[in-house]
């Protein structure tokens, strides 16, 4: 069997091939529309019958919120001495979880790409190629469910902390009858929830991919060669 490079686009234009494009392509948006975030909120405090103030709240990726600094030490606002003060909560896990996911997802397509359009002929005449093609495939699909799952929660907890009811739990002087806080000014995270999108999108995609893949396995021809001759059943009895 020769197993040399033989340039071949025509598994890209199959199933096969051609949703490992997609594949690519939305891992790459995952990736781009998590790990690029930066944002800035704005809070008014307002004092009541004191001068009104204002903080601001920059956050980005990979979102360690309890290291954002809210207020610097020994500061007075709205009558209270406060100490240094940080925003609460850290999604860096799940949100760093989320994109190692894309980013393997990404870099698995490429090479599985080079593989279909270059040793195609070796791929489909070995078994271990389509097997272990399915494994991985198989993996990402689940990896991209655990992820995209953990992410969408972690969103969450970044929304409610740089949101109007996580400040005011967060700041002192908020917790006073006469203080009232707001977040006046919202950073847009379209992109986080757009993010969390191509994450389900990537599970959909990479278990369809499965299919494809699958039916490349000898798993599935021994199935279909069982059935036919399920089929077909056993011959004339001999006279």
């Amino acid at each position: 069997m020769q197993t040399g490079f033989r340039f071949n686009l025509s598994p890209v234009k199959e199933p096969l091939g051609f949703i490992k494009v997609v594949e690519w392509l939305t891992a790459v948006f995952a990736f781009a529309s998590c790990s690029g975030y930066s944002g800035r909120n704005v809070i008014s405090l307002f004092c009541g019958g004191g001068n009104n103030e204002t903080l601001d709240a920059t956050f980005a990726y990979p979102f360690r919120l309890n290291q954002v600094q809210l207020v610097e030490g020994n500061v007075t606002l709205c009558n209270h001495t406060l100490s240094e003060t940080h925003l609460v909560g850290d999604s860096s896990s799940s949100a760093e979880f989320f994109v190692a996911v894309a980013v393997l997802a990404f870099l698995y397509c490429m090479a599985a790409l080079l593989v279909y359009v270059g040793y195609m002929h070796v791929y489909r005449d070995s078994d271990f190629g389509p097997m272990f093609d399915f494994v991985v495939t198989a993996s990402f699909a689940f990896l991209w469910l655990v992820c995209s799952s953990a992410w969408a929660r972690g969103l969450q907890l970044v929304k409610y902390a740089t949101g109007t009811d996580g400040i005011a739990s967060t700041l002192l002087p908020c917790r006073d009858d006469g203080v009232t806080c707001e977040v006046t000014e919202f950073a847009s995270m379209r992109t986080l929830n757009i993010s969390v999108v191509f994450g389900f999108l990537n599970l959909i995609v990479w278990a369809g991919n499965a299919w494809f893949v699958y039916k490349e396995t000898r798993w599935h021809s021994q199935k279909v060669n069982s059935q036919q001759g399920a089929s077909r059943g056993p011959g004339p009895a001999p006279i």
